[in-house]
């Protein structure tokens, strides 16, 4: 299949990064975009060049099952994604309840709603937006690690459920990619902007929105008895290599021992 096959896509996170840059793929592709996002504004530019909007926050089971009947999906992408900074032993219920229900249970509840159907017409492509950080270990954003790793199992199991039908399911493993992720994470404002493109980016080669919006299209494109399944981007200069042995000082191993 190819996007010739298609007539629908539905995509979470649409209004920024990898989501947005999707959208403009999919309407060249002649297809019916729904875009799902909390940022009104974003939204009506969206509506602008014909794209189906609904203002809601993927955790609202209630409003994606309300905003979804009925939609027959041929594609969904699930871009839709938070984190926060710090591990397990800094966070707050909220930040781990966030975490959890965004990255993972919204994922889990749109399938529930349109990957039947996608495999009663046995025709479909489900693409999700996972990260490194699910698949490979690194200090920080423990709960986040916790959360991609779920979604790439889930990409994996999701290929079970849809056996000998034509469906097929795309994990995207990103690195660092130039997006609003870090920005937000250091409070969203134009100071932050400035902080998070110093701190992340200026003096990186990283990946661009563009870069993975690429891998959606090859996945896509690829013929009908194709599933590509996982693909790992990261950029040239970023590798998951490294193993952290900490040794503790005589005196504070004694301490400990007491």
């Amino acid at each position: 299949m190819t996007f010739s096959d298609y007539r629908v896509a539905v995509v979470t996170g649409a209004t920024s990064g990898v989501g947005r840059g999707a959208i403009d793929l999919f309407l060249s592709k002649g297809l019916t975009v729904h875009a799902i996002a909390r940022d009104e504004s974003r939204l009506a530019e969206l509506a602008g060049k014909g794209v189906i909007t609904h203002a809601l926050n993927v955790r609202d089971t209630a409003a994606l099952t309300r905003e979804l009947a009925g939609v027959e999906a041929d594609i969904v992408l699930n871009s839709a994604g938070v984190s926060r900074a710090g591990n397990i032993l800094s966070s707050s219920a909220e930040d781990l309840d966030d975490l959890v229900e965004v990255n993972l249970t919204a994922v889990m509840q749109i399938l529930r709603l349109l990957y039947p159907g996608m495999v009663e017409r046995d025709r479909g492509h489900v693409l999700n937006i996972s990260s490194i950080a699910g698949h490979y270990n690194f200090f920080g954003h423990t709960a986040y690690h916790a959360t991609k790793a779920a979604v790439h199992q889930l990409s994996r199991q999701l290929r079970n459920d849809a056996m000998g039908k034509r469906v097929r399911v795309t994990e995207l493993s990103p690195g660092r990619i130039e997006t609003e992720i870090f920005s937000r994470n250091l409070g969203g404002t134009p100071e932050t902007d400035a902080e998070a493109w110093a701190t992340y980016y200026e003096g990186f080669e990283s990946l661009t929105v563009d870069d993975v919006v690429a891998a959606i299209e090859f996945a896509v494109d690829a013929p009908s008895h194709v599933n590509i399944g996982l693909v790992e981007l990261m950029p040239t200069f970023q590798v998951p290599g490294g193993l952290t042995f900490d040794r503790r000082d005589q005196d504070a191993a004694l301490q400990g021992a007491k």
